[in-house]
């Protein structure tokens, strides 16, 4: 088993990593995140994606360790705001000799990077 920031990976939680980097309300909110941290809020607006659907890519990328709740702002109406940032510097998918292979590097560098192979199919 692979490990990133002391998240373990199993083979079947990479192949769920797989499906996730490719979905593309997930490829949108971490690559808005990437240089600043945004809320729920604004990468609804700014990259069109429902509200709910958005809170709900963020829960699932938190608990995969690619998104981190990094500061909570009070607005200006009094109401508290979390704000995220991508801990993702590259995500590669790769198809293999018959296999997935995924490698993922993260902006830490904790946890170094996981580069697993996973079997598509079973012989």
């Amino acid at each position: 088993m692979d490990e990133v920031d002391g998240t373990i990976y199993p083979p079947e939680k990479l192949k769920h990593l797989s499906q996730v980097l490719v979905d593309d309300y997930v490829m949108r909110i971490l690559t808005a995140t990437y240089y600043r941290p945004k809320s729920a809020q604004e990468l609804s607006i700014e990259h069109n994606i429902p509200i709910a659907v958005c809170y709900r890519k963020i829960k699932e990328l938190v608990a995969l360790g690619l998104l981190k709740p990094e500061v909570r702002i009070l607005t200006q109406k009094g109401k508290w705001v979390q704000l995220y940032r991508s801990q993702v510097k590259g995500a590669y998918l790769f198809i293999e000799k018959g296999k997935l292979r995924v490698r993922l590097e993260l902006v830490t560098g904790k946890g170094a990077e996981i580069d697993r192979t996973i079997p598509i199919l079973s012989k």
